[in-house]
């Protein structure tokens, strides 16, 4: 890597990726990289908003269709794909972060846990999200303030290291509150509330216009890991295909569900003081991709 990282992130339906599109397309020798727990999976394009081939045919992009759906993929796992990725480009890497996570992890660096499979199945096992909440606050209460109380899939993972490795999950690396001095130049997009509410609706029914129950059935048949398979779209529409609500139902959680996943986002973003923020009016890429350029001229 010849010069530092650019990281255009936000919520969901904020733009970054069509600002970065505009930015790369602008400044020759830029690569993109996703930083997206979902968009490393193949076949899941539609529900994730991957780049199109087109944008991947203009712009060489890094971070995505790195693993079919039916594997468990893993921070540590993208941590490599990072690196292998970034070592490869000559120019300047310009990130696209939706995973707040996966950025904390690439930025600064998380020591990653291991894994414990055996304590993993156990933990499975336990149906009640709100009783492995309650084991988490007794083992490890720091970790359980970082984490939302119906967010099983985290949840798990911090009971399955706490217990497998005898520590809390909490006391790996520097943690997530820590934010080092870096040369990565982070720059997000902020929308006003309602209008990222609408943004996300529109982006919900373009999605299904665009063949997403299809692409869900698909993949179904092939099979979804267990991470695979909680994506935002993925997991509704799966409902649906089960015969457990109907089609009009799945759609509307899926929209509820996005827009409390991009408050969630914009929480963790907003939590980094090193983020330089953009309140956009009406167009993201008029508005921040000249400085998302100058970033990458710099």
């Amino acid at each position: 890597m010849t010069a530092p990282a650019v990281v255009v992130l936000g919520p969901t339906a904020s733009g970054k990726s069509d600002v970065a599109m505009a930015a790369a397309r602008t400044v020759a020798g830029t690569e993109i990289v996703a930083v997206d727990a979902m968009q490393v999976y193949r076949g899941m394009d539609i529900g994730t908003a991957k780049p199109t081939a087109a944008d991947q045919a203009a712009v060489p992009h890094h971070g995505i269709d790195l693993v079919d759906p039916d594997v468990d993929f893993t921070v540590a796992d993208y941590q490599r794909a990072y690196d292998s990725a970034v070592a490869a480009i000559s120019g300047r890497p310009l990130l696209v972060a939706g995973t707040g996570l996966y950025l904390s992890a690439v930025v600064d660096r998380l020591a990653v846990p291991g894994q414990w499979p055996a304590v993993r199945a156990q933990l499975e096992r336990v149906e009640d999200v709100s009783e492995l909440w309650t084991r988490l606050g007794e083992l490890d209460p720091v970790a359980a303030t970082r984490i939302e109380p119906a967010n099983r899939r985290r949840i798990v993972r911090a009971l399955e290291v706490t217990v497998g490795s005898g520590r809390p999950f909490s006391s790996y690396g520097p943690g997530l509150q820590a934010y080092p001095p870096s040369d990565v130049r982070l720059l997000g997009l902020r929308w006003p509330r309602d209008a990222l509410a609408a943004r996300i609706e529109r982006r919900v029914e373009a999605m299904m216009a665009a063949g997403l129950l299809d692409e869900v059935e698909r993949l179904a048949g092939r099979g979804l890991s267990r991470t695979a398979a909680q994506a935002l779209g993925y997991k509704e529409l799966l409902a649906h295909l089960h015969g457990q609500v109907g089609l009009d139902e799945a759609v509307a959680t899926i929209v509820r569900r996005t827009r409390q996943f991009a408050v969630r986002q914009e929480r963790w973003f907003r939590r980094d003081p090193r983020v330089r923020w953009f309140d956009i009016d009406r167009d993201p890429v008029a508005e921040v991709a000249p400085v998302v350029v100058a970033a990458l001229r710099t």
